[in-house]
């Protein structure tokens, strides 16, 4: 009978995982959304064609689509005089777009659309800007009209679950998800769990997420609104809520204390320790026994590295054995430091403001190092301490006005969560 129930459990795992996922979807939205079909022409009484969508059908004239991908070097005038548009014209388009958008903005690699009438006039184009939207610039006689148009993206709620075998990325890339979404998740508990150390074989998580849509090709991950992790048998939780009154959001676990810390636990998203905190190790370049007041983290050349709490850069440039380093000062009489970068990020100069989780630089080789890491070191009153095995104090809390609406909305999310195994014990009772 086990035997039975199981294969039979094994049929119907993928329409099990399919029903949570859309009741989840229901339970997040509060409500199911009702999608109306909307007839294209008005049909009189005996089927016959409405005279006034004939009307319109005969002004507007027919366009003729013309695709073109922006070359590197190629700027938009240079595409517009190919399609017959003279100085004159282009700089009126510039004008007429320059309200809403930096003509000289425009990419390489990105898609513009030119819409010519049977004389071959371009009498509109449209310009992909980035995944949100489009600019479309319309002629009106010698002028042009210009708007950002955003894209008609569906968003679909998805609960994504996985275990860990190899690394993270790897487990959500089996789930049937992106990198993306995996350095997105590892992002919300960078503050409890360092996720170059921490991932052990077994460990295993769920999210809540939203997916855009564009018809029925997927574009992009939207917001996370729920997530759990469970690693070595420690349960770590997550929940999305944005202030009414600021739009800030942020995540919290189920009581409403904040995920946040004064400190991050790692200063790179994924990777593997190759050196800890010690007061003596053997140093590969000087080949003598001395203290390692820092914790060395292995990565490829260019991986970015993000500051670990917000602060002012005290120093960012060239520092001897050090190589490229910078050095934040935080409050509480805090200071980080991180070395052997092979550059620095945007901005990042001395007196800069940075914010947690900013990339500062970019893991490198230089000065005395045998290899590409990160050299990550942090100071509490002059003194180094154990980035690794200090204890920092949590931020602020879920302001205390929102709190119910927040543990409706924790309770939805559990909900969610919990419903396949809700659905197994009910099919395994029925059997």
């Amino acid at each position: 009978m086990n035997r039975k129930k199981a294969f039979v459990f094994l049929l119907i795992s993928p329409l099990l995982a399919l029903i949570a996922a859309s009741v989840g979807y229901l339970v997040i939205q509060g409500r199911a959304k009702t999608v109306s079909a909307v007839a294209s022409g008005v049909q009189a009484s005996r089927g016959g064609p409405n005279v006034l969508t004939q009307a319109r059908a005969q002004a507007e004239p027919v366009l003729i689509e013309h695709k073109k991908v922006i070359l590197k070097g190629r700027t938009l005038a240079d595409i517009l005089k190919r399609y017959g548009f003279s100085d004159l014209e282009v700089e009126n388009l510039k004008t007429g777009i320059k309200p809403v958008y930096n003509a000289a903005k425009v990419v390489a690699g990105h898609e513009l659309r030119l819409y010519a009438d049977t004389s071959l006039q371009v009498q509109r184009l449209e310009y992909d800007i980035d995944e949100n939207g489009y600019l479309s610039v319309k002629r009106r006689g010698g002028a042009f009209a210009a708007e950002i148009v955003p894209f008609p993206y569906e968003v679909r709620t998805a609960l994504v679950t996985g275990t860990i075998e190899d690394t993270p990325i790897a487990a959500f890339n089996k789930s049937g998800e992106g990198a993306v979404l995996a350095m997105d998740f590892a992002e919300i508990f960078a503050w409890d769990v360092d996720f170059y150390l921490d991932p052990r074989r077994g460990d295993s998580f769920r999210l809540i997420v939203q997916k855009k849509y564009l018809g029925d090709k997927f574009v992009s991950y939207g917001a996370i609104l729920a997530a759990e992790y469970v690693n070595g048998g420690k349960l770590f939780q997550a929940f999305r809520f944005a202030y009414p009154d600021t739009g800030k959001a942020d995540y919290f676990d189920a009581a409403g204390g904040s995920l946040r810390k004064e400190f991050m636990k790692s200063p790179l998203k994924y990777g593997h320790i190759t050196s800890r905190f010690t007061a003596s190790r053997f140093h590969p370049i000087e080949r003598v026994y001395k203290s390692h007041f820092a914790v060395d983290y292995a990565a490829g050349i260019g991986t970015p590295v993000w500051a670990t709490a917000a602060g002012r850069v005290l120093f960012a440039g060239w520092n001897g054995s050090s190589g490229q380093m910078v050095r934040i000062r935080h409050k509480g009489g805090y200071e980080t430091m991180y070395s052997h970068l092979s550059g620095l990020g945007t901005g990042i100069q001395k007196d800069a403001q940075v914010e947690a989780g900013q990339v500062i630089g970019y893991v490198g080789a230089t000065g005395e190092a045998t290899g590409p890491h990160l050299d990550y070191r942090i100071t509490y009153h002059d003194s180094y301490i154990n980035p690794l095995g200090y204890r920092f104090k949590p931020a602020d809390p879920l302001r205390p006005e929102y709190l119910a609406d927040f543990q409706k909305r924790v309770r939805s999310c559990l909900a969610v969560f919990d419903l396949p195994l809700i659905l197994i014990r009910n099919f395994l009772s029925a059997a």
